[in-house]
């Protein structure tokens, strides 16, 4: 397989950056521009108007094709009635209205799901649906090509954290029965601001 580079990056929060930083993110992106892209979520803050705008601007300005899915943090938290009537809509307007963003060549399948719901402040889950989309997607798949998955909430802690109650995907067994019979080679994900590598 001719080789592929994958920019991984997460938790944005727009409402909360620091411009310079931002900005220096954009020229190494542009500098040395990876095959794909992938935002594994929080792009704002409190998942407000302003802030959704500016990240919309902000990913236009870094190189494609991308995969974003969203976390918890594009849920609205204080305004109730869209938090549990309509939590993703702004996200769908302003990143992508795509369920299953994919980016698919002839030796790479990159697909993101979304982790974010409505009725947990923090955690999040992958739903039965969203477990046999994701086994009728990649069962066509050639066995030989490498397969990524996107989330926002891990699949497992930090090292050493094991047991300190942090926020991982609910339903992570059943999907990782999934996974495993695909033979997915890469789950990447955000929300712990904390870079790390595991093994399931």
């Amino acid at each position: 397989m001719t080789r592929r580079t994958i920019a991984h990056i997460s938790d944005l929060h727009f409402g909360r950056t620091n411009p310079v930083v931002a900005d220096a993110l954009v020229e190494d992106l542009h500098r040395d521009p990876p095959d794909v892209l992938v935002n594994s979520g929080d792009f704002t803050q409190r998942a407000r108007q302003g802030q959704y705008k500016a990240a919309a601007d902000y990913i236009r300005r870094l190189p494609g094709p991308q995969i974003n899915v969203p976390g918890n943090h594009d849920i609205p938290l204080y305004d109730i009635f869209r938090r549990f009537l309509a939590p993703l809509n702004r996200f769908r307007r302003w990143i992508t209205a795509d369920p299953f963003p994919t980016y698919r060549d002839d030796g790479l399948i990159i697909i993101g799901i979304n982790t974010a719901r409505s009725m947990t402040w923090k955690g999040g889950r992958i739903s039965q649906e969203q477990i046999s989309e994701l086994d009728r997607k990649l069962s066509d798949v050639p066995e030989s090509a490498h397969k990524v998955i996107v989330t926002h909430h891990p699949f497992i802690p930090p090292p050493g954290e094991e047991g300190a109650g942090v926020d991982l995907v609910g339903r992570a067994e059943a999907a990782l029965e999934v996974l495993e019979r695909h033979r997915v080679d890469l789950l990447l994900a955000g929300h712990l601001h904390h870079g790390y590598t595991g093994d399931v």
